[in-house]
Order: C-alpha cells, then structure tokens, then sequence
C-alpha cells in the first residue's frame, strides 16, 4: 500500500509539471482558432509560423541577445571568478557575496535601476549632444548584468578543486602563465564554464521583467511579444513554436542520455 501511495504521489506530480505542456502542444494542432472548440487536426498554424514575420524576428532576437549575453558573461563571469580564487578567505568571502547580491535580489529591482541608470547616462550624453537609445544594446548590457553573478556562481567551485601544483609544475618547465592557464586550469574549469554558458543562456532566453524595462519601442524578444499579445489574445502560431522548442529541448536531453558512457565515466543527465 506505501509503494501504491508513493507511485501514485509521483504520477501526480508529473501530472502536474506535464499537461500544461501537453495542452499546449494539442492546441498547436487544432485547427480551430479558439481554445473551447475542437477543430480538427491540422498543421497551419506551423506554417503560419513560418508566415510571421514579426514572431520569427522576436525569436531571432531572442536567441542573439541570449547567446551574446551568455558568452559574454562566461567571459567575464570566469575571470572574474579567478580574481575572487586568488583572494584571501576573508576578502574572497566579502566580494563573493557582493557578487551575488544581484542574483538574490528581485528581478524587478534590478531592471528599474538598470532603467534608471541607462536614462542617466543619457542625460549625461545629451550635454555632449549624444543621446541613449533603448532597444538591442540596453537589453544586451542588462542581460550580461544578471547573468555574472550565475557564471561566477558556476565557475567557483572548479576552481577550488584545481591542483595547484600541476600549474606551478608547468611553469617551473618553462611555460608562461597564460599558456598553462590554457593548457592546465582551463581544462580542468571547462566543466564549470560550460555550465556557467549554458545557465546564463537559458536564464537570459527565458527573462521577462529585465527586458522589460530596458527594451525600446519596435524591438520586441519572445517574452516581451507574447506579453504585449496578451490583452488581445495569443496567437496559436505561439502554441506551434512553443511546441518546436519544447521537442528540441526534448530531443537534446534524450540524445545526451542515451549516447554512450566514456571511459571516464561520465555521469548521464537524468530527465
């Protein structure tokens, strides 16, 4: 009976986190245009997708601005990373927790000053008579703000499990500092890198409130599109490209998983 509750415990909660998502990707089917009527099967809403131009220009934004805001950050969120290692404790702990407070603040915060800021610096500009214009350049420095403190966050700990003394052996052979950071540490943190690039990708794809405050008018991501279809109605079009990258996110998970094991051991990603 305790194995019986437990299933059903855990079929419940896959319940829970999966027929949003099933709903969705059913609509993204239906011919019909409301949500209350079963239309019939039926791809056009795919092939309006393709049609929509401003849906495909949000989308190609989206994955730009999430992409160079993420290696950017990576960049930066890893040297910065490198400096904080390299501190004292005491002080490693005071600056890594400054580093952090951006992640721990609430997002809404941080957009209103990122806002606040960028018309600042305009009205410093405009004494010169440059102006600041919102739009892709606010949203991608504001992205790269929130991001760091992941990256950082991510990096931390390879770092700390780096055997120093690999390093100082290659260059007591003769190597320069930065030719055994790449041949030596970087190998050893590329993990954490990695993880760093890809946290702030998906963090950076999937943000609303920061993008809303420091976008422009007529620039417009996935998220700031859909919230602006709201009041008058999400377009099923939305339902079809949802379901396209939730069956690609799918189809990566399942072709990590079910690639074979390296000799090393790696460890699977779990779904």
């Amino acid at each position: 009976m305790k194995r019986f509750f437990k299933k059903c415990y855990l079929v419940f909660i896959f319940v829970l986190l999966y027929a949003p998502i099933l709903t969705l990707i059913v609509l993204s089917f239906n011919a019909s245009k409301t949500r209350a009527k079963w239309g019939g099967f039926s791809l056009k809403w795919y092939a309006s997708l393709f049609q929509n131009e401003q849906i495909l220009q949000a989308l190609a934004n989206t994955l730009l601005i999430a992409f160079l805001s993420a290696l950017v950050a990576t960049l930066f969120g890893t040297m910065a990373a490198i400096g904080l290692n390299s501190m004292k404790s005491r002080t490693r702990a005071f600056w890594f927790s400054v580093a952090n407070i951006p992640m721990l603040n609430a997002e809404i915060v941080t957009g209103i000053s990122l806002m606040l800021l960028f018309i600042a610096f305009g009205n410093l500009l405009s004494v010169f008579g440059q102006t600041v214009t919102f739009g892709f350049w606010t949203i991608l420095i504001g992205h790269i703000t929130f991001n760091l403190p992941y990256v950082v966050l991510s990096v931390m700990p390879k770092l700390r499990q780096v055997n120093l003394s690999t390093y100082e052996a290659a260059l007591d052979i003769g190597a320069s500092p930065l030719y055994a950071f790449y041949r030596v540490v970087l190998p050893d943190i590329m993990p954490g890198v990695l993880s760093g690039f890809l946290l702030a990708f998906t963090m950076s794809l999937d943000d609303f409130i920061i993008t809303h405050f420091v976008k422009g008018p007529g620039f417009d991501t996935l998220s700031t599109k859909i919230y602006t279809e709201v009041r008058k109605g999400i377009k099923p079009e939305m339902y079809a490209l949802s379901t396209l990258m939730f069956v690609t996110v799918l189809l990566l998970l399942l072709l990590v998983n079910c690639r074979p094991k390296s000799e090393s051991g790696s460890v699977k990603i779990k779904i």
